[in-house]
């Protein structure tokens, strides 16, 4: 190989690189904009995680938040919690059928459709894009599945023995649901 062709393929090489870390930089920005945690920008670029704090600083004006995400799938099963999830999980699972998109790109899509029919709904958003991240990661786990109400017909998200006989909390909610004086609550009729 020539010196030339040399340092072609090694100018080559670096734009590539430049030009990867840029994409990393921008993939980092929309999802700090989103309100990723630290946890999710880590696993989600390959930025550092040095580079990620300036970045969450300088796009979010503050620190990131500090202490690990939840670990439980018990938050998606409470019965306002399961419906947004449930909600979110469809039109997840909806775009990725129809679509070809990498991960975040499909998560970011969901969580914003997400967004805009609970602001239609003018229900107060409860499932965060952290909590949405967490929620399809317990899914590809097989830790979450999606079930079919027997009445309705509706997917919710379930545990993966609930499979047989399942009725959703829109169909049977519990004693208390939609009683909730809180500006934004689900409000049954």
């Amino acid at each position: 190989m020539t010196q030339t062709a040399a340092s072609t393929a090694a100018s080559r090489t670096a734009a590539k690189s430049v030009l990867n870390e840029s994409r990393q930089i921008e993939r980092a920005a929309l999802l700090i904009g989103m309100g990723a945690r630290m946890q999710v920008l880590e696993s989600e670029t390959t930025l550092s995680y040095e580079r990620l704090i300036r970045l969450y600083k300088e796009i979010a004006g503050k620190s990131p938040s500090k202490g690990q995400l939840p670990f439980s799938t018990d938050w998606f099963l409470t019965w306002q919690e399961n419906i947004h999830s449930s909600l979110f999980l469809n039109i997840y699972e909806y775009l990725g059928k129809g679509m070809e998109l990498d991960a975040v790109e499909l998560l970011t899509k969901a969580y914003r459709l997400y967004t805009e029919q609970i602001e239609i709904a003018q229900v107060e958003p409860l499932l965060s894009f952290t909590r949405a991240w967490r929620l399809v990661k317990f899914v590809d786990a097989g830790m979450l599945t999606r079930t079919q109400c027997v009445e309705c017909k509706g997917q919710f998200v379930t545990e993966l023995y609930e499979n047989r006989g399942y009725t959703c909390g829109l169909c049977n909610p519990p004693a208390r649901a939609g009683k909730s004086k809180n500006a934004g609550a689900l409000m049954l009729h």
